[in-house]
């Protein structure tokens, strides 16, 4: 008995030691076992991997605008995963392993900056995602392979609902929000159940009995062929018997048939940084209710703008827009933009008689797309707008208004002289380089510079824009006339008729008066004895170089004369002459009077005849050139003068007394008197002289 006993013990021993032989083996292997990461490329978006829930390892060099990314902590699924991922702080620019979840989509994403990623907003989305680090949950198993969607897919039918399949028997993306897992992983993990609503058929599709021969290639119908646990989620806003065009499958009511609408592809040109702007991804035109945040009675029935300025003088300008066409705006964006430009060129009726209308596309630098005399009608402008390619690129807007103001308003390109010069600045977010010197120097041009800013700057991003409050320092005036800011890309053609109105209110368009187009310039001429013949045609002269440089019209500058000794004369009133010619034939006429000098008495009588008469907008400028001391007084002619407004000047010769000068002169009297000993050397006054008006009319209160 003893014995039987010691062998069973013995032989339980031995099991025993067998068993837990044969478990540490399993241990080991089961260690040895590692998960394989795959590696995803930069620019693959979270739709176009089917898989609901994966480790994935992103390459470096990541973060650039090419790769787009919509949302904030939560993305929509056409998102780069990778710029994400950099976005979200999960990884940086040097890449590494990442956790992706799909969820359910949202109705608004916002953008934002964050790791230096700029992220762009989106009204709502079907699918969205979530990036955490790259370590496997407890109990689920990770793909080694990941399943991509692909471009050309097959029908089947499910129950009452079709779905997209590939060839290869995959589900297509492009009709899912989110994906049940297979059996084997759903006890381990769970995903977020969908909020959009499933609307079922309450009765099954009749399959055609004949089909054409293209058709019956693409597409397949086969029943009870489903993928397990996947299922098409249909958009609420694709209720009722709406039929519009789009990448979705639309079941066609009382046909029988089921219509099938290419589903998008993503391939990329390899290697090629003009690849975006041949990309074709999901946000195709068709997608509207998707992306216009607009209503769907409103996409179905649009209103057209209306042409308030066909052939309408009253509108008479030479427009140039400025159009985005950087790397961050995206392609969608981009064609939104051109829209837009199509709609703006409809409603303002595009004409020899009306406004003409050129576009220069920006990037690193711009470029002349057509120039204002290349198309002389809405429909071929438009036309023309259709066909632009996108640039890419930066946003370097100071760089564009640089090149409009030395190239754009040319006679050969179509500038027509009298109509105003307007540039329409088109801003995705904020330029990437400064524009305030740019802009001055348009402005003083005589460019009427509007800013139309979209998606800009939230407050938390203020720290990332090169120059803040760039739109105040580039515009004509600062009240708001000549700014717009939208919120969103989608609402940009809501704007389309407030601009319309903005550009062709003419009398509004103040910077197209510039110190050289918008004075009435009387000059008052010392004539008395002491002056001479021969000095006093040096002084004429003078009066010639001056007023040459300055734009003569009877909507411009205008130029008024008085001759004084101790008398006055009128020799040419402010509406005499119309032009440069005319004027400058007028100056060399005025003969030389003699007689004393009562400087204060000319001044009285040149306000009373030349500057009273002076138009309400314009600027009132006295140029008074004497040789010596008045008999009179000019402190209480002079003050009255600029209590009224006029803007006076005094240039002194010889013997004329320094003091009397600055009494003349508008403070800072310094800076508006001159005083030279000899007439020969007035010449050298006229530069600063024009200098002076110039700075002081530019540096006029923008408000």
């Amino acid at each position: 008995l003893l014995t039987m006993k010691a062998t069973v013990i013995v032989a339980f021993f031995d099991v025993f030691l067998v068993c837990t032989y044969a478990a540490k083996e399993a241990t080991k292997k089961t260690k040895k076992t590692k998960l394989y990461i795959p590696q995803i490329d930069c620019d693959v978006k979270a739709g176009k991997i089917i898989n609901p829930e994966f480790i994935a390892k992103c390459p470096p060099g990541c973060q650039d605008v090419k790769h787009r990314v919509y949302g904030t902590d939560i993305y929509a699924s056409f998102s780069s995963v990778c710029n994400a991922a950099i976005h979200s702080g999960i990884i940086d620019n040097t890449g590494g392993k990442i956790l992706v979840q799909k969820i359910a989509g949202h109705s608004s994403y916002r953008g934002s900056f964050s790791n230096g990623v700029r992220s762009l907003s989106l009204p709502r989305w079907r699918e969205s995602f979530l990036v955490s680090e790259g370590k496997p949950r407890k109990g689920v198993t990770y793909p080694s392979t990941l399943e991509y969607s692909s471009s050309k897919s097959t029908a089947v039918k499910s129950g009452n609902d079709p779905v997209n399949v590939p060839p290869g028997g995959t589900v297509s993306k492009e009709h899912q929000t989110s994906l049940v897992p297979t059996p084997a992983a759903e006890m381990a993990m769970t995903t977020p159940t969908p909020t959009t609503t499933t609307t079922d058929h309450s009765t099954t599709m009749p399959k055609p009995t004949t089909k054409p021969a293209a058709t019956r290639a693409a597409t397949v119908v086969a029943a009870g062929k489903t993928r397990p646990g996947l299922y098409r989620v249909r958009d609420t806003a694709f209720r009722g018997t709406f039929t519009s065009a789009s990448n979705r499958n639309i079941v066609q009511p009382n046909t029988g048939i089921q219509r099938q609408e290419p589903v998008a592809a993503f391939q990329r040109a390899a290697s090629s940084p003009a690849h975006l702007a041949m990309e074709t991804d999901l946000w195709k035109p068709g997608l509207s209710l998707f992306d216009t945040g607009f209503s769907l009675k409103e996409e179905l029935n649009p209103k057209p703008l209306e042409s308030i300025s066909q052939w309408n003088p009253n509108c008479k300008v030479d427009l140039s827009f400025l159009m985005d066409g950087s790397w961050s705006i995206g392609k969608r964006r981009f064609q939104l933009q051109k829209q837009f430009l199509g709609n703006m060129a409809q409603a303002l009726g595009i004409g020899s008689a009306g406004p003409l209308m050129g576009i220069v596309q920006y990037g690193n630098d711009p470029s002349i797309e057509f120039n204002l005399n290349t198309y002389a009608n809405s429909k071929d402008v438009r036309n023309a707008i259709e066909n632009i390619p996108q640039k890419g690129g930066l946003s370097n807007v100071g760089k564009a208004l640089s090149f409009v103001t030395k190239h754009f308003f040319s006679d050969a390109n179509g500038n027509r002289g009298g109509a105003p010069n307007v540039a329409v600045v088109m801003v995705d977010g904020w330029p990437t380089d400064r524009v305030e010197e740019a802009s001055r120097l348009a402005r003083e041009s005589g460019i009427n510079i509007f800013f139309v800013t979209i998606e800009a700057a939230a407050e938390s991003e203020q720290q990332n824009v090169i120059e803040p409050n760039f739109v105040d320092k580039a515009v004509c005036r600062t009240n708001g006339f000549y700014s717009i800011n939208v919120p969103s890309w989608f609402s940009l053609r809501k704007v389309a008729q407030p601009l319309v109105q903005r550009v062709c209110a003419t009398e509004r368009l103040v910077c197209s008066k510039t110190c050289l187009n918008s004075a009435d310039i009387g000059f008052v001429i010392d004539g008395s004895s002491s002056v001479g013949t021969s000095n006093f045609r040096t002084v004429l002269q003078f009066v010639a170089n001056i007023s040459k440089e300055f734009e003569i019209s009877d909507t411009d500058t205008r130029i008024g004369a008085v001759q004084y000794t101790y008398e006055q004369r009128l020799e040419f009133s402010f509406d005499k002459y119309s032009t440069k010619q005319d004027v400058l034939s007028a100056i060399k006429r005025i003969s030389y009077w003699s007689g004393g000098t009562s400087t204060g008495a000319a001044i009285s009588y040149a306000s009373e005849q030349l500057f009273s008469k002076s138009k309400r907008n314009k600027r009132k400028i006295m140029i008074l050139i004497t040789d010596g001391r008045s008999y009179d007084d000019v402190r209480v002619p002079a003050m009255a003068a600029h209590q009224n407004g006029v803007i006076a000047y005094s240039v002194g010769v010889a013997w004329a007394a320094q003091d009397e000068l600055e009494d003349i002169a508008t403070d800072p009297d310094k800076e508006h008197s001159f005083f030279v000993e000899d007439f020969d050397k007035l010449y050298s006054f006229v530069n600063p002289l024009i200098q002076n008006i110039c700075t002081e009319f530019n540096s006029q209160p923008r408000n």
